[in-house]
């Protein structure tokens, strides 16, 4: 397969809900691959369509320590979060240079069309969560760094204006 290009912020499509996948094709899958090659060259442990600029909801998650075990997501949902919160130091690609830790549900249970075209629920917990979660707020056209006040999304993007 190969790399996609990340779209760069403030990019409007990173804005922008994406569009439901209507049935699982052999162009879908190979979305997917593309989109695991993309994540893995990053590093990173999840990656969600718009990024790469398809408008697509389609996700691709892999948080296991040794590689090779991503979830490809189509339209994935989170059906229930855990009362419990961690933290988490997340970044993107999108807005290379910048992080912050964010707050979110330690566990959830997710339901999603895997590449066979069947629904899957699966419950994920710690980094699988965090980044289920993060790329979920990708398709629905969120960044991260909504998730913070005011004044911290304010102060980091005043810092990646600066880096660029």
């Amino acid at each position: 397969m190969s790399l996609r290009p990340f779209v760069p912020w403030p990019d409007k499509r990173l804005r922008t809900a994406a569009a439901p996948v209507a049935e699982i094709t052999d162009e879908i899958r190979g979305i997917w691959e593309d989109m695991i090659d993309t994540m893995e060259a990053m590093p990173g442990v999840g990656l969600a369509a718009p990024q790469i600029g398809v408008m697509l909801r389609l996700a691709v998650v892999d948080a296991s320590e040794e590689r090779g075990k991503a979830l490809r997501m189509a339209n994935p949902e989170i059906l229930h979060a855990s009362v419990e919160f961690r933290d988490h130091d997340e970044a993107s690609p999108n807005l290379p240079g910048v992080h912050a830790k964010i707050s979110r549900p330690r566990a959830v249970t997710v339901t999603y069309t895997d590449p066979q075209g069947m629904k899957v629920r699966k419950d994920l917990v710690g980094l699988w969560a965090t980044s289920v979660q993060h790329q979920i707020d990708h398709l629905n056209g969120r960044m991260y760094f909504d998730r913070l006040s005011k004044m911290k999304r304010d102060m980091l993007l005043r810092k990646a204006r600066k880096r660029a």
